[in-house]
């Protein structure tokens, strides 16, 4: 079964991107946080709304903090964590945040590829490790029902 929200992680040496997406009503939150924390974050999140699925991205860094994450203890529930592409995806996060951030005065006028956004896009890349994590899941189920 296809969760219908996840906690996506965008991991990195020094700082995480962390969202909460759902499947249809999209960004629920998200947060750049400091690796260390990440996850006392993770287990809070977990509890604040009741999840059991995590979307972790499958380069910097994702094999120790993937250690960590089954590490951390529930109650009721097995934690699910799914490995996703980051391929490109902190290039498709910086101009996620220019469309949701557009810039003003002068800075309209210079191309977006040769600006940097002035604060960490960790989070922008989180919401899109779950999205393409919701497409790939959304693809197998179409074919299991096609295959029926």
């Amino acid at each position: 079964m296809v969760e219908e929200q996840v906690i996506a992680i965008d991991p990195g040496r020094d700082k995480c991107g962390v969202a909460v997406v759902h499947k249809t009503r999209g960004v629920l939150g998200r947060e750049v946080i400091k690796t260390s924390e990440v996850v006392l974050r993770i287990a809070q999140l977990l509890g604040e709304y009741d999840l059991a699925k995590i979307v972790l991205g499958n380069s910097t860094s994702s094999r120790t903090l993937k250690r960590q994450i089954e590490g951390i203890q529930t109650t009721d529930r097995q934690i699910e964590i799914a490995l996703v592409n980051e391929y490109r995806s902190t290039d498709e996060a910086r101009t996620r945040y220019w469309c949701d951030n557009p810039p003003r005065g002068i800075r309209r006028l210079m191309p977006l590829s040769m600006q940097v956004p002035p604060v960490p896009v960790d989070d922008y890349a989180a919401v899109i490790l779950a999205e393409r994590y919701f497409k790939e899941t959304s693809i197998c189920v179409i074919d299991k029902q096609f295959y029926k």
